[in-house]
């Protein structure tokens, strides 16, 4: 038990609240998708910092299908760049179904890179060598994203192409406007290859994350593109990841998001987090039922909305060290209190926030001992992020470890679990370091 997992307890209680939703059903025109479990419901999401959580069946392998789309888009655009990538797939919404024929008069562009007939260009666009063929470099590319090598379900593969005629037709009809720039059943069958490519909903939430970290991998931490191709991506994400449902969900969910028919769903917070779920029962337009219902409460529950709660500047925690490595810790109290873990934070402590300090508990301490939380720079802590902590420090005692929180402005407010002194009962002259070092010697057993 450990104080994060307050952050896996809220995935946990989104998967009970809608795991009972009945509606929709698993894609049948691929057979081999609709032998799905429709039961299966898994959430996973990735931190700034590489923290991984999940609840339910996050675990599951399935195909990412559509949601193979944002990344091989910004494959070809690191290949090739915005403008030359521009020249054959637009980026406008087109509103309309993800299949539909959806091409620019005049030009025979797609509309943009999330409906199919863009993706089919896109991923037509990837250069393709002797030494590197296109397929090659697209299942790369995609397990840097995920932080891991990734295969191809040959038998949804093998479904798909029995069954993919309307995509055949749309890299035909594109061809005949000249938009389409290899032979279609080349350019078709490395679509459909791509979307058989076998994923979990913690490498999604990992794919998206990197998108999140301007093109880190916040886990490997390698770079897998540039911070303006992770810009674009999810700037096309955000206004036609969920096809002709993207406005309603940008102005309800407020978040970039990419769906599949296979059930997989992710969302993007720039440089904050990526989450993703999985589910096969699907909506009318494509997307997960249960997917889509709990990234909204989510949104909605922990504020998450972009155009509610942008990024906070700097790091949340600016500390994480011993009592004797202040620099205001006098020599002669060094051994004893050296067994007392500091962690500071400072800025408006929210729901990304917070998740960044209670990991900070988790991880310091020596050898699991007291910890002491400073607040004193801390200027806001929101409802949520409150609720957070406190369940996160019931946590921490309960796994048998002790707290002291410093709280001059009393933002946290009373927390039962932490019952060492809290630093106001200090004198009004007493300053930060005094604090500090008052609970330090009391978890030290010095008073």
């Amino acid at each position: 038990m450990s104080a994060a997992d307050a952050v896996t307890d809220s995935l946990a209680g989104l998967r009970d609240r809608f795991a009972a939703v009945r509606e929709g059903r698993p894609a049948d025109y691929i057979p081999q998708l609709a032998l799905a479990d429709p039961d299966a419901f898994g959430l996973a999401l990735v931190s700034m910092d590489g923290h991984r959580y999940s609840a339910g069946e996050a675990e599951v392998p399935f195909t990412l299908q559509s949601v193979s789309k944002p990344f091989v888009y910004a494959l070809a655009l690191s290949a090739l760049g915005l403008d030359e990538v521009s020249r054959w797939v637009g980026a406008e919404p087109s509103g309309e179904a993800f299949n539909a024929i959806s091409l620019e008069p005049g030009t025979g562009r797609p509309a943009n890179a999330m409906v199919n007939a863009g993706a089919i260009v896109t991923t037509a666009l990837v250069p393709d060598t002797p030494d590197e063929p296109a397929f090659d470099r697209i299942l790369h590319c995609l397990g840097r994203f995920a932080g891991r090598g990734l295969d191809v379900d040959e038998e949804v593969f093998a479904s798909e192409s029995a069954t993919g005629d309307r995509n055949r037709a749309l890299a035909y009809l594109i061809r005949s406007t000249g938009t389409l720039p290899v032979d279609p059943v080349r350019a078709v069958d490395r679509y459909f290859r791509q979307c058989a490519i076998r994923v979990t909903a913690v490498d999604l939430a990992t794919m998206a994350a990197t998108l999140a970290y301007g093109g880190v991998n916040p886990v490997t931490r390698e770079r897998v593109v540039s911070a303006e191709v992770a810009a674009e991506v999810l700037a096309v994400m955000a206004t036609c990841g969920m096809y002709d449902g993207s406005g309603d969900w940008l102005l309800r969910v407020g978040l970039p998001a990419k769906s599949g028919v296979s059930g997989g769903l992710i969302a993007v917070g720039p440089a904050r987090f990526g989450v993703a779920t999985y589910s096969p029962p699907l909506d009318a337009t494509g997307g997960s039922v249960r997917g889509h219902a709990a990234l909204e409460a989510m949104s909605r529950r922990y504020g998450l909305h972009l155009m509610l709660n942008p990024a906070l500047p700097g790091s949340t925690v600016t500390l994480v060290t011993t009592a004797d490595d202040l620099p205001s810790a006098p020599s002669g109290e060094r051994g004893l209190r050296g067994r007392v873990g500091v962690v500071a934070a400072q800025g408006a402590i929210d729901f990304t926030a917070a998740e960044r300090v209670l990991y900070a508990l988790d991880e310091s301490g020596p050898d699991g001992g007291p910890v002491v939380l400073d607040l004193h720079d801390v200027t806001a802590i929101d409802s949520v992020a409150r609720g957070m902590l406190h369940n996160g420090l019931a946590r921490f005692t309960a796994d048998g470890r002790r707290a002291a929180v410093v709280d001059p402005k009393d933002l946290l407010g009373p927390v039962d679990a932490v019952r060492e002194r809290t630093g106001r009962d200090l004198p009004r002259h007493a300053t930060r370091e005094d604090a500090v070092a008052g609970c330090a010697r009391a978890l030290a057993g010095e008073d």
